[in-house]
């Protein structure tokens, strides 16, 4: 019973790195599809504000930059989305280019397209959760073959 804990808890970890990995992966196609298929528009910057995370005891601040937007699609439709993490050059009232998809305005993005980057960014964050999915592998399979050796010796 106490081996299993060694079994269940990197597995869990597995699960949960496979699924941020595809998380990851899913956001960079949908960015990707907008900068290749979608539509411009202009976008006017209704409201630009920070948000802070942590910074409780010894722990470090993580600031993040949000903008909201709002536009109008060619539909007519006006359409307000917020993006985290934009220019900070980018200050209420002004005008920005944006792109979205027809059938999705509402996932539209003020990020001026920069694939190399998204591409850089999105193999980064794979490999790293690659590399913790296969130190969880390796930590399975060094706890069985532990087990399988000391299985005469435990009481």
């Amino acid at each position: 019973m106490f081996e299993l804990f060694f079994y269940a808890v990197p597995t869990v970890m597995i699960a949960g790195l496979g699924y941020a990995a595809f998380r990851l992966l899913r956001r960079a196609r949908g960015i990707s599809r907008i900068w290749a298929h979608g539509l411009t528009a202009e976008a006017r910057c209704l409201r630009m504000y920070t948000t802070t995370h942590g910074g409780g005891g010894d722990t470090s601040v993580r600031t993040s930059l949000h903008h909201v937007y709002e536009f109008t699609t060619r539909e007519g439709r006006t359409v307000r989305f917020e993006e985290e993490n934009g220019p900070a050059t980018v200050v209420e009232g002004d005008f920005v280019t944006m792109r979205y998809l027809p059938e999705e305005p509402q996932r539209a993005t003020a990020r001026p397209p920069a694939p190399g980057r998204l591409a850089a960014g999105t193999g980064f964050g794979v490999a790293f959760l690659g590399a913790a999915i296969a130190f969880c592998v390796f930590f399975i399979a060094t706890a069985h073959m532990m087990f399988s050796e000391a299985d005469g010796l435990m009481p």
